[in-house]
Order: structure tokens, then C-alpha cells, then sequence
């Protein structure tokens, strides 16, 4: 057995006590112990402490890395989704131009031009009975920008007759004033600017905004600690938050990339994105992003953002042009766009616009005498009944379909793109203003009536105007475009046209049977038309059955030259859908809509030359460049000659036929139309023109009722309001290559002489005016042997 053996005690080393040696008494030093247990509680806490530093500051700098690449996203990227702005048509001024003295000043009216004594300044204009005197904006045309430019428009009895250059009085060959902003298509959050650049910026504004948001905007870096701290001890003083002490920077920094959130968080946040956004930019950027992004307003749905927007929203005129007074007014409604809402607290938004330019007096910027003279002015606002933005329901969504179809789908989506339209806001204005006070005439007796009006510009192929409901403002079923309803009458100029293209067996004086009349569909079954009156004449002149919209004539001369050669010369002319080639469709059994009778018949009032209509001219990119986009060729659709018959005989029909109500309420005026009926008074069409606007209208029950209207009390009517909103334009009828002025035998409808009796004066193509020598009569005895 052997011994354990017995374990050797370990060895402990020990720290000798650090003493710390103290002076006492007699200088002498004295040596004292330090507390272990405090001196490493000390070393920890430091330890600790540097090392979360390290790492704060590590995050810190991460996350403002981050917030960094958010923020450059957003001001070196697209700053906003800039809604696409839509234009009316540009008025044009020339002489000879068709436009009154009394449709220019309407029209200066529209754009917000100011009438004066003696125009200074652009947006400003003065007129005599005869002269206008006008000084234009500068402003971007789809052809160039225009420069500011004064002129002196001199008008006669046919319209514009010249127009000079007011700064060394040269003649211009054509002018062109502004188009009207119809409105700015919002595709995305509701925000809704007008971009202005900085230096396009009035500098009272820039002036003002940074003496009442922030007075120390150029010296600070983003944040003003000392106005926060101000502002702390405002509001701890009078108990709630009075005062605030954020930055314009730090506003920029909210609207942009933060929510409205009350927390330490969030303003924490929004001081290191001031800090980082003073850091990268340069103040006056800053300053351009805080005016455009600033929230100044409610229009109903949309979001007021910016100025630019602000300046139209609240005074109906662009920023540049407004007086200081009003620039004051944008900057004091900042503040609080509801709580300073001019038309709701007038009294309350003039003394915070007149607090605005007592600071500017104050600072100098106003002396005593333009400081009392402003805050003496009213404020100047747009009439509440005026809208910042048009109503154009049926018009837009036409303009919609249009932009898909040829620039595609995607194009609204796109940032800043401009789009010039063909619309006439004063054709516009004078259309809705006939089809409310003809509606409510006509819905005396029947409010279910409803209508569609369509405009076009005979000139330009554009669509002028358009009327979907007869409350024009609905955004609903637009009957202007979406209905298919029998056409009645207004089917009979082109198998008219047809006819009167064949010269050789057709005149307006050629006789049309007006006898009874039965045929045959394709299943068997007959038909026998009727005139209106249910008489027959044995046989009238062809003119006669036009004017007078007689039916029986009408089929007998389409089945004479076919009812595939009508339905050729109607697709010829542009109607969209097919036609149904029956012997009923010469009466009329056609379904279209206003817009597909406008086409047909632009057709007709341009000479016979189709051209698509259409209501977008020119699109501009953000760059302001024209986008490529897909276009139709013109095509002469009926022949210019027999064409001009059938529009002298459509003012006949104004002059002494079913539309003789017309021509009575104008008679200085040459118009030319056509009514139409479809069976059983369900349907009221008028299609006519003048030598402005192609104008085609339908009155009509949704339901598919009687409605107990002619074309001539119905939608006539409709047309007839809208001349007396819209003073017409007496068409221009000088005779064209291959017509002649010619001479008809009453009865048999043979050319003869002008001194012969019973004969009627009617336009003729050259060629089927060949009269008969002596009025036709055997020659005398006498004059035989004398040869004549």
C-alpha cells in the first residue's frame, strides 16, 4: 500500500495596493488606498460607453447614408409627377381671319387679360369699336415659344382686317395668342402644381416667404437651433403650440419624404434630412423645391401644391402678372390654406396678408406710402363661380381615347407632357349655354329629354365643342360619342351627292317621281315609303324634294342609282360604322351618334375633302418636344364640284325649306342645313354649318321614346340658341371650277337660256348645262332660210 501523496498548496501572487501619496501637514506625503470595486465599475462604464458611441455613430452615419440616396433620388430624379396639362386650341389672327371684335375680346376675357386705358404691360389690353390694342404673354406654342409681344388688331364688318406690330407698325401675316389651360389630367396621389422656376418666381414673394418662415434661411445649415428653442419657450408659456421653429429646409424636407406625424421620431428625422439637403444643395434649389412643393390650397378633390398653381387657383392669372398685394396674400395663406380661405374668412385672410406686408415695410422692402396703398386694396380674387379648371367630361374622355390610340396607352403616366387640343372654349361656352336653356324649354313637357352636340372646326378638321348630357358637367354617358340612333333626313345629301355626280342624268332641276312607291326587302317583306304629309305631286325638281325633305322622291332617286352607291359615298365621307345596304337606308335607317353625323358632314362643309376629325393636335414631352404620333391622309371624298350643289342646296333648306325657322332668326346670315326625323318622332337631328363650325345634334329620349320633335323644333332649336350665344359666320359661297350659273325648264328640268320663261336659276357642273338654242322652240320660217 503506498502513501497518497499529499497535494502542494497553491500559489497566490497579490497585486500590491496601488497607494495614492497625499501632501499632509508639514508637506509631507501620505500614501492612501484607492477602492478596487470603484475603479472598475469607472473602467467599465467608459468602456461601454465609447463602444455605443462608436456604434451610434456608426448607425447614424448609416442611416444618413441612406436618408442621403433617398434624398438624391428625389432632387437629382424627377422632384414630382407633373399631372399632363391640357390646352385648348391657340386663336389665330390674320386678316381676313373670321373672328369679331366682340369674339377676340371674349376670348382676352377667357385668358384673363386685364382691359385698360393704355396697356404697360403684358396680360393687358385696351379697345375702341374697331381696335384692339393688345400687349400678349410670352408662351410656349407647339410651333416655337412666342415672346411678349404688342400689337394693334383693326377689325371691318367680315372680321379681323389687319394686324400690326406696335413697336415699328409692321403687318403681321398671322398671330397667335395663348391657348386656355383646360385643366391637368391627375393620374396619381391628387397633388396637383403648376411648375414655376425659381427665376421665373416675382422676388416679393421670394422676399416675403423668407421674412415670415425663416429670417435666417441663408445663414443656417438646415436647421436653426435657436429657433426652435425660441419657439419652445413660446409655447411652454402660453400653454399650447403657438409657434414653430422648423426651417424652410426642414418644411421641404416634411412635405417631401415625411408624414404629418407629431413625434420626437419623426421631427429627429426630418432635422437630419434638413441637415443632409442643406449640405448637398444650394439654397436657391431649395428654395425652388419649397415653392413648388408647398400646400397652399383645396380645389374639391385635388391638392393646391406650389405658387405657380396657387397664383390661377386663387386670382385666375399667372404668377408674374399678379400685384403685390396678392403676392402677399400667397405667402400669408401658408400659414393655414383652410383657416385663411379667402372666400369662406375674407376679413381674417386680408389682416394675415396685411401682417405680410408690414413685415416687408418693416424690412424695408416697402416704404410708407406702398405699404398703405396696398393693404388698402382688396384682395383681388378669381369670381368663386369661375372655375380654375374646365368641365369638359365628353371632350376630355374623347381626348383620352384619342392620346391612347396614337401615342399609346402609357403616355399619361409620362411627366410633364403638354397636350394642345382643337377645342374652342368660346364655342365651347356658347354650345353649353343653347343646350341648357333648350332643355329646360323643351323639358317642360318631358324632362326625360336628353341631347349630344358636336362642334367641329371647318378649317382644321378639329372638334370645336362637345356636348354629352344636358347637364354638361356629367361625367357620365356621353351621348355625343356612344349612342347608335336612326339618322333620319340627314342621310339624303349624300344620296343627293351621289346622284349629282352623275351630270349627264342629274341637275337640281332634273324632276323626281313623287308617285307611290312599294318594294321588297331581302326577306320578303314590302315597304311604302310615305311623305310626311302623306300627299304625292306626280313629280317635283330634285332641289324641291331636298329643301323640303320629301321622301318618296328621295327612295326613287336611290334606287335609280343604287343604294351600294350611297352607302359607298357615306363611307367615302367618313362614317364609321358599316352600312346596311336596304332601300330603308335612304330614309334614314342608319344608326350613328352626333360625333359620326360631325364627321360626314365636315365633310360636305370642307368641299368634300375627308379628314379625320380629331381632337389632339400636338403632344410635348417633359423637354417640350413634339412626340412622334400616327396620322390619317385627306382623301377627296365627293367631287368639289357636285359637292358645291349639295351645299347651296342645304342653305336652301335654311332659306326656304324645313329648316326656313333658321334662316328666318339669321337673315344676314347664309347657313346651310339639314333636319332629320326617324320614325314615329323618337329621334330629332339637325346637321348644319356656317362658315366656322360644322355643328351635328341629337335630342332624343334614352329610353327610346317618343318624343313628339321634328328636327326642326328639337334639335334645330339647340342650334339655333347656340347662333345667338355665338353670332354666325355667313358661308362664303363663290363658285367653284366646274360649275356654272344655270338656267331649267320648270317642268321638264331641260337647260335653257336665261331669257327664257319658266325657267329656275339654280348652280349646275359645266358639263350638264348644255341649253338648247331659241328656248327649244322650232326656228321661224324666215330665220331657216337665213340660217339661223
Amino acid at each position: 500500500m503506498t502513501d497518497k501523496a499529499t497535494p502542494k498548496p497553491k500559489k497566490t501572487t497579490k497585486r500590491p495596493a496601488v497607494k495614492r501619496v497625499s501632501a499632509g501637514k508639514g508637506g509631507k506625503k501620505r500614501a492612501t488606498k484607492k477602492s478596487p470595486q470603484k475603479s472598475g465599475w469607472g473602467r467599465k462604464i467608459w468602456s461601454i460607453t465609447w463602444k455605443l458611441g462608436v456604434i451610434a455613430a456608426v448607425v447614424i452615419a448609416a442611416y444618413g447614408i441612406y436618408l442621403d440616396q433617398i434624398i438624391a433620388r428625389k432632387f437629382e430624379g424627377q422632384k414630382w409627377h407633373l399631372p399632363a396639362q391640357v390646352f385648348s386650341r391657340s386663336m389665330a389672327l390674320y386678316p381676313g381671319a373670321a373672328v369679331s371684335h366682340g369674339q377676340l375680346m371674349s376670348e382676352l376675357k377667357l385668358l384673363g387679360y386685364r382691359k385698360v386705358a393704355n396697356p404697360r404691360q403684358v396680360g393687358e389690353f385696351s379697345a375702341s369699336k374697331t381696335k384692339i390694342d393688345l400687349w400678349r404673354r410670352p408662351f410656349l406654342h407647339p410651333k416655337g415659344d412666342q415672346t411678349e409681344q404688342r400689337v394693334m388688331i383693326t377689325f371691318d364688318s367680315n372680321g379681323i382686317s389687319s394686324v400690326a406690330r406696335s413697336s415699328d407698325q409692321r403687318q403681321l401675316a398671322v398671330f397667335h395668342l395663348e391657348p386656355v389651360l383646360l385643366d391637368r389630367i391627375i393620374t396619381g396621389d391628387g397633388e396637383d402644381r403648376l411648375f414655376v422656376a425659381a427665376d421665373k418666381m416675382p422676388q416679393a414673394i421670394i422676399d416675403a416667404l423668407i421674412l415670415v418662415e425663416d429670417r435666417s434661411f441663408y445663414e443656417h445649415h438646415g436647421v436653426n437651433p435657436f429657433a426652435i428653442l425660441r419657439a419652445a419657450m413660446v409655447n411652454i408659456s402660453a400653454g399650447r403650440t403657438v409657434q414653430g421653429g422648423s426651417t424652410l429646409t426642414q418644411q421641404l424636407a416634411k412635405n417631401f419624404f415625411l408624414s404629418s406625424e407629431r413625434s420626437l421620431t419623426r421631427k429627429l428625422r426630418e432635422a437630419l434630412m434638413a441637415i443632409i439637403i442643406d449640405f448637398r444643395y444650394e439654397k436657391n434649389e431649395i428654395l425652388e423645391a419649397y415653392l413648388n412643393e408647398v400646400y397652399m390650397g383645396q380645389d374639391k378633390a385635388r391638392g393646391v401644391h406650389g405658387m405657380g398653381l396657387a397664383s390661377q387657383f386663387y386670382f385666375g392669372r399667372p404668377i408674374g402678372e399678379l400685384t403685390l398685394p396678392q403676392q402677399a396674400f400667397l405667402v400669408a395663406v401658408i400659414k393655414g390654406p383652410s383657416y385663411y380661405n379667402p372666400w369662406r374668412y375674407e376679413e381674417r385672410a386680408q389682416k394675415r396678408r396685411d401682417l405680410v406686408l408690414r413685415l416687408l415695410m418693416e424690412a424695408g422692402e416697402l416704404n410708407v406710402a406702398q405699404y398703405e396703398a396696398a393693404v388698402e386694396s382688396p384682395l383681388g380674387l378669381r369670381k368663386s363661380d369661375k372655375p380654375v379648371h374646365q368641365k369638359l367630361p365628353a371632350f376630355f374622355a374623347v381626348v383620352k381615347r384619342e392620346l391612347s390610340t396614337r401615342y399609346g396607352e402609357a403616355l399619361l403616366q409620362q411627366s410633364g407632357i403638354k397636350v394642345y387640343t382643337t377645342l374652342d372654349p368660346m364655342a365651347q361656352e356658347a354650345a353649353e349655354k343653347a343646350v341648357k336653356q333648350t332643355l329646360k324649354q323643351l323639358g317642360k313637357n318631358d324632362e326625360s329629354l336628353q341631347v349630344g352636340m358636336v362642334l367641329t372646326d371647318k378649317y382644321s378638321a378639329g372638334i370645336a365643342a362637345m356636348v354629352g348630357d344636358k347637364v354638361p358637367s356629367y361625367q357620365g354617358f356621353n351621348r355625343a360619342v356612344e349612342i347608335r340612333r336612326p339618322i333620319g333626313s340627314l342621310i339624303k345629301p349624300f344620296v343627293y351627292a351621289t346622284a349629282l355626280n352623275q351630270p349627264k342624268k342629274y341637275t337640281l332641276a332634273t324632276p323626281l317621281k313623287d308617285e307611290p312607291i312599294t318594294l321588297k326587302n331581302g326577306q320578303g317583306k314590302t315597304w311604302s315609303p310615305q311623305n310626311v304629309d302623306r300627299k304625292f305631286r306626280g313629280q317635283v325638281p330634285l332641289l324641291t324634294a331636298f329643301k323640303k325633305s320629301m321622301n318618296v322622291p328621295t327612295v326613287n332617286l336611290g334606287m335609280a342609282i343604287g343604294v351600294s352607291s350611297v352607302a359607298t359615298t357615306l363611307d367615302k365621307a367618313g362614317w364609321k360604322d358599316k352600312v346596311p345596304e336596304y332601300p330603308s337606308m335612304l330614309l334614314g335607317a342608319v344608326n350613328g351618334s352626333p360625333l359620326m353625323v360631325a364627321q360626314v358632314f365636315q365633310t360636305v362643309a370642307d368641299n368634300g375633302r375627308y379628314r379625320h376629325l380629331n381632337s389632339v393636335t400636338t403632344v410635348l414631352d417633359e423637354n417640350n418636344q413634339p412626340l412622334v404620333a400616327s396620322k390619317r391622309a385627306a382623301t377627296q371624298a365627293i367631287p368639289v364640284a357636285s359637292n358645291y350643289l349639295v351645299k347651296y342646296a342645304m342653305t336652301q333648306v335654311v332659306d326656304n325649306g324645313t329648316a326656313k325657322r333658321l334662316g328666318n332668326a339669321f337673315p344676314r346670315a347664309t347657313l346651310a342645313g339639314k333636319t332629320g326625323t326617324s320614325n314615329d318622332s323618337r329621334d330629332s337631328w339637325f346637321a348644319g354649318f356656317d362658315e366656322r363650325n360644322v355643328a351635328a345634334i341629337w335630342v332624343g329620349r334614352d329610353d327610346n321614346g317618343k318624343t313628339g320633335l321634328y328636327g326642326s323644333s328639337g334639335a334645330m332649336a339647340v342650334y339655333q340658341a347656340f347662333l345667338k350665344n355665338r353670332p354666325p359666320l355667313s358661308l362664303r359661297m363663290a363658285p367653284v371650277d366646274g360649275t356654272v350659273q344655270g338656267y331649267f325648264d320648270r317642268n321638264s328640268g331641260a337647260a335653257k337660256q336665261a331669257d327664257c320663261g319658266n325657267v329656275i336659276k339654280v348652280p349646275a357642273l359645266r358639263e350638264s348645262y348644255q341649253p338648247v338654242a331659241n328656248c327649244g322652240e322650232p326656228l321661224p320660217w324666215w330665220k331657216k332660210l337665213i340660217g339661223g
